[in-house]
């Protein structure tokens, strides 16, 4: 039977998505989560260089960062579904592969070669979910609920994506732990084929327009417009903050004898984050979503300032909980910037390329956290997510100076 256009009914998000829709995006976005880890654990465990697996692991996040936004524009013009199947399945494949390579080639190159495709087939589950979540909301709910939904949703997405970045390198230690350090790999790949497949047929897919409406398709030069680029900057620094974070926790909790206490510590802060982030929707509307990052950015700032005195496991855990309040809501508010001001026909590439600058920025500062601690101090490490922070905060200055032109600017447009 043919359905005729949308209707836009009074009914919530859920309704339209399906029940199944919210568990089967989170499982998906495990596999993007777990493979940096998985790769840096299993190069470590075999091979013996935290150096190698460091270069490796920014192998898969360099991989990610070059194909995010042509898969996000590949999505935005032929729809989802044919996108993201085969980059699954492509991705399933080479996980499994990537620890017979490791044991097997006698040189770094084709590990890196292996690696980078890794990062090359990365589905971009979280990005290609907003946007789904975007047109339902913009097609299917009534203008009057619009914001209010849109607020909750993204905070729900951020929450989704921080829960996820905590439990993959978790699930990583815990199986690499229990039962061999190939064990994450195989397991990222498994959920690569089994939940990013169902993710990529699930019927929310046809939500997002495809080819018909391309001629209204804004450039892709207007997702690097200043008013894209401050966001991305200031995701970049989100990116550089869980990075650095993880790193010299790990490195400082190594120096204090229990290193794998560092991923159960970032889950602290983590878990803190994502119940901040999902809290984020019910601040109330005429707090303005710039002088939102402001402040979160400030708090953000503050804490990473405490946390380079470092100190006792207790004072880095008080530290970790209020680093959490700053990070999870910085990064909604982030994302919700950029869910308005993406450009018409262009969510998938915007929300690419966010998903992009937030892991390259964690693969490069893990690498570079990781040999600063290494070969100078655990102590200097605990200063580089300070100035994570500091990036962050200033682009929110920057933000909230220059809002209300581009916003108007926008809006004339």
């Amino acid at each position: 039977m043919h359905h005729p256009a949308p209707v836009v009914v009074d009914r919530s998000l859920i309704h339209h998505t399906g029940l199944w829709y919210f568990p089967v995006a989170f499982v998906a976005r495990l596999p993007f989560a777990m493979m940096t880890v998985g790769v840096l654990a299993i190069v470590v465990a075999l091979r013996g260089s935290v150096a190698l697996g460091g270069l490796t692991s920014a192998a898969v996040g360099l991989g990610v960062v070059v194909a995010g936004p042509v898969l996000g524009d590949l999505a935005d013009r032929h729809g989802q579904r044919r996108v993201l199947v085969p980059v699954g399945l492509a991705n399933g494949i080479l996980l499994a592969l990537f620890p017979l390579v490791v044991a097997s080639a006698p040189g770094e190159a084709l590990l890196l070669i292996v690696a980078t495709a890794i990062g090359l087939t990365g589905p971009q589950t979280a990005a290609m979910s907003r946007s789904r979540v975007m047109a339902l909301i913009g097609d299917r709910v009534r203008p009057e609920r619009r914001e209010r939904t849109f607020s909750r949703a993204m905070a729900y997405e951020s929450a989704a994506d921080e829960t996820a970045f905590v439990i993959g390198p978790f699930v990583v230690g815990v199986l690499a732990a229990l039962v061999a350090p190939w064990a994450p790999i195989v397991g990222a790949a498994v959920l690569s084929f089994v939940f990013v497949t169902a993710f990529a047929l699930h019927p929310t897919g046809r939500a997002v327009p495809e080819r018909s409406e391309r001629e209204e398709m804004a450039p892709f030069r207007d997702v690097l417009h200043p008013r894209m680029l401050v966001l991305i900057a200031a995701v970049f620094g989100v990116g550089l903050f869980f990075g650095t974070t993880l790193t010299s926790l790990t490195a400082f909790m190594e120096a204090q004898g229990a290193p794998e206490a560092g991923a159960l510590l970032y889950g602290v802060m983590g878990v803190g984050s994502a119940v901040l982030a999902l809290a984020v929707a019910a601040l109330p509307a005429r707090f303005a979503l710039r002088w939102r990052l402001v402040l979160f950015a400030a708090i953000l700032t503050a804490s990473a300032g405490a946390y380079t005195v470092g100190g006792s496991v207790v004072t880095v855990t008080i530290v970790l909980c209020l680093m959490g309040i700053g990070v999870g809501p910085s990064l909604v508010t982030l994302f919700s910037l950029a869910g308005h001001r993406a450009p018409r026909g262009r969510t998938a590439s915007t929300m690419t390329l966010l998903a992009s600058a937030l892991t390259l920025a964690q693969a490069v500062s893990s690498a570079v956290t990781g040999a600063i601690a290494e070969n100078v101090s655990v102590a200097t490490a605990m200063l580089f997510p300070a100035g994570a922070a500091m990036l962050v905060l200033a682009m929110a200055a920057v933000n909230a100076s220059s809002a209300p032109r581009w916003d108007a600017v926008a809006r004339q447009a």
